[in-house]
């Protein structure tokens, strides 16, 4: 853009191509409904909030506890927009999960960053049960 500066590269940052694989594996985890496929995208002393906010799950351990829930459960996970710039990423996507005789589905807003491998070193996810709806 005229006028600012647009050269966000870091320069440990991974290539943008590996934060959208990355992105695209995580999403296609969830879909899955493996907690260990989606661990495995994470860095050893990578830190979660799911939802932002709450207190922080501090390590691969902490991370895959958190994710068990979703172990067997498969899920619908559509990406709906990804913003790449350096070592972070934003991205609104649509998930649909299955609980019980119901599906609820809500529209997150997850903000990640990465180190050189392009693993998740962070990530916060924005929402709220008030963004939940019952299909």
């Amino acid at each position: 853009m005229p006028g600012t500066d647009t050269d966000t590269t870091d320069s440990f940052a991974p290539a943008p191509d590996a934060i959208r694989g990355t992105v695209e594996a995580y999403l296609a985890a969830l879909r899955s409904g493996s907690s260990a496929a989606i661990v495995a995208l994470y860095a050893d002393d990578a830190t979660l909030e799911d939802p932002a906010g709450t207190a922080p799950k501090v390590g691969r351990d902490a991370i895959a506890q958190f994710y068990s829930a979703l172990d067997g459960s498969p899920q619908k996970a559509e990406l709906l927009t990804l913003r790449v710039s350096g070592a972070s990423a934003a991205f609104h996507f649509r998930v649909t999960s299955p609980v019980g005789d119901h599906e609820y589905e809500v529209e997150p807003i997850d903000v990640m960053t990465f180190d050189e491998q392009a693993r998740i070193t962070s990530m916060r996810a924005y929402w709220s049960s008030e963004n939940l709806r019952q299909l």
